[in-house]
């Protein structure tokens, strides 16, 4: 008899800890609040990310600085390079092009925090530092469907997830954003829903939303990134509410709303 298979393993695939300057590139207008900025550089080779929802943390130039102080991981993750470490944020690799020697970030242009203004003024030639990804969670590809939800913070890792989906597995796909404006064209969906805020509150159309929506198929995958205290209610809901499987969703808090500020 032939030992059973194990279904949905989910595998950790650790990386080497570099920190990194990248110059950028391009930079490209996604939408009235999001922009895609292509960075590059001979600090990329042996650049890692394995999984649609890796993270990456950005360190910012300080005011009149060219370039970010970075980490010293070789110290340990927590040493740094300088009297005083940039700041940071943590942001998901939209594309890594191995072959161009590329790699894409969309930033959501929201508040003063330092990722969101330095992407406003960003311009070629400028210089951003890069750490990490630390590791990659890598999904198993037999779930028998898939829904993915966020906000626009969450939409770099829909539309990757969407890409590297295999062929025919159903996808619902729920996203809040400001307003129409802020619409994106995305790889693939058998469903997809947009949510416009208008004045909303942040995550509340999106946790309405989900809260009786139809899962696109049986033994469905839920993957739901928004602000920290609505991701940790959708989950909430899913699990003791509808008997999602704990092990069959994962909603993460990708900000909170004091981040706005900081």
């Amino acid at each position: 008899m032939n030992a059973p298979v194990d279904r949905h393993v989910f595998r950790r695939v650790r990386h080497e800890l570099v920190a990194r300057h990248l110059q950028v590139r391009r930079v490209v207008e996604l939408t009235p609040r999001m922009r895609r900025i292509t960075l590059g550089g001979d600090d990329l080779a042996g650049f890692v990310s394995a999984a649609p929802d890796d993270h990456v943390k950005l360190f910012i130039p300080l005011p009149g600085e060219d370039r970010a102080r970075l980490p010293d991981f070789s110290q340990g993750p927590g040493a740094i390079r300088g009297a005083k470490v940039s700041p940071a944020r943590d942001y998901t690799p939209r594309r890594h092009d191995v072959r161009m020697g590329e790699l894409d970030i969309d930033f959501v242009l929201h508040g003063d925090g330092p990722a969101a203004t330095w992407a406003a003024q960003a311009r070629v030639g400028q210089w951003l530092g890069v750490g990490g990804p630390r590791g990659s969670m890598i999904p198993p590809d037999d779930f028998g469907a898939w829904l993915l939800a966020g906000d626009e913070t969450a939409l770099p890792s829909i539309a990757r997830r969407l890409e590297e989906l295999p062929a025919g597995v159903p996808v619902t796909v729920v996203v809040e954003i400001a307003d129409a404006a802020e619409r994106q064209s995305l790889p693939r969906a058998d469903t997809l829903l947009w949510l416009h805020r208008d004045g909303s509150a942040a995550g509340e159309r999106l946790q309405q939303a989900l809260r009786d929506i139809a899962l696109p198929g049986a033994d469905c995958y839920v993957w739901v990134a928004t602000e920290s205290s609505r991701a940790q209610a959708i989950r909430r809901h899913f699990v003791e509410v509808r008997g999602q499987p704990e092990d069959s969703i994962k909603a993460v808090g990708y900000w909170q709303i004091e981040d706005e500020a900081s």
